[in-house]
């Protein structure tokens, strides 16, 4: 009688899984494009997980905040902004009086 064996570490032995992957190049782009410079390729593909997660919690939230401050300043700036647009208060007869 032979027995069959089995391997549960198939292919995720010898590298990441591709979700993995997919998670950790996502990160390392996030914080290098939308980093502001403060970070290159390396720095963040080497940086310990919680550290990535750290700096991308940071930005997110710097990033609402600016929202917020850009929503608020735009209501303060113009609140009559939903109004229908009026033209100006002249009377259409008294404008083109041609003698003939």
């Amino acid at each position: 009688m032979l027995k069959k064996l089995t391997f549960p570490l198939v292919l995720t032995f010898f590298g990441l899984t591709p979700q993995y992957r997919n998670t950790l190049f996502t990160q390392v782009h996030d914080l290098v494009y939308h980093g502001g410079g403060g970070f290159i390729h390396s720095e963040v593909y080497n940086m310990p997980t919680w550290m990535r997660k750290f700096h991308i919690l940071k930005i997110n939230e710097y990033v609402k905040e600016k929202n917020e401050e850009t929503e608020k300043a735009q209501k303060q700036a113009d609140p009559n902004s939903k109004k229908s647009v009026q033209g100006p208060n002249i009377n259409p007869s008294s404008t083109y009086n041609f003698k003939k």
